[in-house]
Order: structure tokens, then sequence, then C-alpha cells
């Protein structure tokens, strides 16, 4: 198997790829336009087929050509929002690529619909656990329906299950299961009340929050 995360050092996102090398197929998750040169040069370099794109959330209302962007990749954009040029996915539903499979998890809360995908021990959670770290929104669009994912669905996962973030956590890019239920700063030993108060308190808008085209790459296995 090959696996390969893209890091944007200055907004702190994370895309990530997998590859069955055996079968020759691929996927990727959370992948940003501005990353379609590295992306497309790692898929040829290894005689790759992309199966899927895949996107936990998107923020496209800021970059409105994203998904046509993506879509030039060649392989179904699979996301939560229904939209032309996008395929929409059950909670449940399994992805096949090459010999594996991907489990798709509903998990709303950071935007309306958000999706994970679960691999083998590891579950792409994209900003789930952001909270208040999203480089294009200050808070989360369903704070309510964050509680129940967070707690009912990640939580609930096996101690040891790997949560890779789409968005950098205090330096951290995987946490475990057991980690976040014990340490998170916003869900751990925290009532569901006081979460929501917490985060109603939140500011409105991101300070600091990066520009999409900005940052740079690099790659580690």
């Amino acid at each position: 198997m090959l696996f390969r995360i893209l890091h944007d050092e200055r907004s702190g996102e994370l895309s990530y790829v997998l590859a069955d090398n055996d079968a020759r197929e691929a996927v990727v998750l959370d992948p940003r336009s501005r990353d379609l040169p590295v992306l497309q040069a790692l898929l040829g370099e290894r005689d790759l087929r992309l199966r899927w794109v895949l996107r936990t959330h998107q923020h496209d209302q800021l970059l409105p050509q994203e998904l046509d962007r993506l879509r030039s990749l060649g392989a179904p954009v699979v996301q939560c929002e229904v939209s032309e040029g996008a395929r929409a996915v059950r909670d449940g539903e399994w992805l096949p690529f090459g010999h594996e499979f991907l489990r798709v998890l509903s998990t709303p809360g950071h935007t309306a619909g958000c999706l994970s995908f679960a691999w083998r021990d590891r579950v792409f959670c994209g900003g789930l656990l952001a909270v208040d770290a999203c480089p294009h929104q200050p808070h989360p669009a369903d704070p309510a329906a964050l509680w129940d994912s967070i707690t009912q669905r990640i939580f609930t996962l096996p101690d040891e299950t790997l949560l890779f973030a789409g968005h950098e956590q205090r330096a951290r890019a995987v946490s475990t299961v057991l980690e976040q239920r014990r340490w998170h700063p916003f869900f751990a030993r925290q009532t569901r009340d006081a979460f929501l108060a917490r985060v109603a308190a939140l500011p409105t808008h991101a300070a600091g929050a990066a520009t999409p085209a900005s940052g740079r790459n690099t790659q580690s296995a």
C-alpha cells in the first residue's frame, strides 16, 4: 500500500493519497486544486488509476471553480453536498479501490453534511475536530450535530483508531480516538450544554485566516 500526506504549511490543510500498488488503483482525500500537478505526478510516477476523489467537506463558496478543477482528475468526486458533477453517497456505503475499501460515515457538524471515511484502523475526518481551527470558517456550521457526530460516531470507535484531520491541530496531523476522547479541548469532560455555550461564544470571524491560494506543500510517508 501507498500512503502519502500533502501538507499546506501556510493554512495547515492536509490531503491524503491511498493506493493499492498491486491493483494500481488510488484514492485522494480532501485534495486541493492547487495540488493537481503534484497529485498527477505522483499518480503518473507509479502508474496508478485514480478511483475516487473524496471530500470530507468543502468551502467552495470561497473557491467557486474548485469542484470543476478537481473533476479534471478524471475520477468521480464524492462529497456531502449534492452538486452537478459530484456524487452523493449514503452513510455506511463502501467505496472500493483495488482490493481495498473505504466506508462512508455521515458526520455532520463542521459543515452541514460532513462525511468521514474509514479505512482499516484509520478514519479521515476532515475538519470535524477543528472546531475553532479551520482556516475558512471560525466555528462549526451546526454545533449540535457536531457534538453528536463526535460523541456518538467518532468517540465510540476503538481507542486505537487513528484519526487523520483535514486541518493541522496544534502541530498534530494524526491522533487516536483515546487521545481525543480524553484531552480534546472542546469535547473531553464536557457536557453537551457546556460545549454548545462555548461554541456560541467563539468569534464570528476567523482571525488571520489563510488565503485559499497561499501555502506550499510537503510530502511524507
